[in-house]
């Protein structure tokens, strides 16, 4: 399973663009970190909140994913995002759980966190569903 993830996550050139990596992956949870880079950063300085969404759409996706068969992939369905903090660090974290399993859709969260050194900020929630695909 989890070498199926990261051959995915290998897939995205949006990833790749972020300098995003994946850290670990389990049944249920995915980890995706990106260093805050200049070029994705908003008028302030901070980590763009597109940047934010990515990694936390593609952290609720993966998890999703561990929780499906081989031969499904999934696509988002709908998702939301929830801004608690302006994205002031070294990187984003985020953590995406795969939350209820179903036949057409995967209910998913994540949390995305703005990391600087040992300290870690919770900067966003997000709550969606993955639509199980073949790929």
């Amino acid at each position: 399973m989890a070498q199926r993830i990261r051959k995915s996550f290998g897939r995205q050139s949006m990833m790749e663009t972020l300098g995003a990596s994946l850290r670990s992956v389990s049944a249920g949870e995915v980890v995706i970190e990106a260093p805050i880079l200049p070029g994705s950063r908003q008028q302030q300085g901070f980590a763009h909140a597109a940047l934010t969404f990515a990694l936390g759409d593609s952290a609720a996706g993966y998890s999703a994913l561990t929780l499906l068969p081989e031969d499904q992939d999934v696509m988002t369905a709908e998702i939301k995002v929830n801004l608690l903090a302006p994205g002031a660090g070294d990187l984003l974290r985020a953590t995406g759980r795969g939350i209820k399993p179903g036949r057409r859709l995967v209910v998913v969260s994540a949390e995305v966190h703005a990391v600087t050194g040992a300290e870690e900020k919770l900067i966003a929630v997000l709550q969606g569903t993955m639509m199980p695909v073949s790929p």
